[in-house]
């Protein structure tokens, strides 16, 4: 990034091919929907050259890069908060076709499909911080420096999220 920051813009494509799956997990994972998600990773980048001269290089660049996709994320959503959601049903018709263990794969999907609307029921800031944690793989000390609080918060609020979800999961399956 400092390269970019210097002038040399052609190093954005190895930027992007480094952390564009990173960032559209991120962001689906807040969303939920792909084809928005991926028209914020390009909103994402896009900034990252629009605001190249305030990357200073002295923290890590994901942690950089994890505060632009925030603010991008919370403009989409101040945009787009009357907007009607839709679930996709079509995958799980797939699965129900049939095949060798047909009945394990499914179930195994619904749990995973619980499990995602377990996490879309979350506050958004419980639901930022375990995709931050668990999907991210970012450690605590990153996810404070993204967040801006302490690596003990950060502690305190992934066992409360991890917490909340547990109990949402196990509210949908019952």
């Amino acid at each position: 990034m400092l390269k970019v920051k210097a002038g040399e813009v052609d190093r954005m494509g190895l930027l992007f091919e480094r952390y564009h799956r990173k960032l559209f997990a991120f962001l689906y994972h807040m969303l939920g929907r792909a084809e928005a998600s991926e028209d914020l990773v390009q909103t994402v980048f896009y900034r990252m050259l629009k605001y190249r001269h305030t990357y200073t290089g002295d923290g890590k660049f994901r942690t950089w890069m994890y505060h632009l996709a925030r603010n991008v994320l919370a403009d989409h959503l101040k945009q787009n908060r009357h907007a009607v959601r839709h679930t996709d049903v079509a995958a799980m018709a797939e699965s129900i076709a049939g095949g060798p263990r047909a009945d394990e794969r499914l179930q195994q999907e619904q749990e995973v499909a619980t499990l995602h609307r377990a996490l879309a029921r979350l506050s958004a800031d419980h639901r930022e911080i375990l995709v931050l944690s668990r999907f991210q793989e970012l450690k605590y000390a990153e996810i404070a420096r993204v967040l801006d609080i302490t690596e003990g918060a950060v502690k305190v609020r992934v066992h409360r999220a991890m917490h909340e979800l547990k109990a949402m999961y196990l509210k949908i399956e019952n």
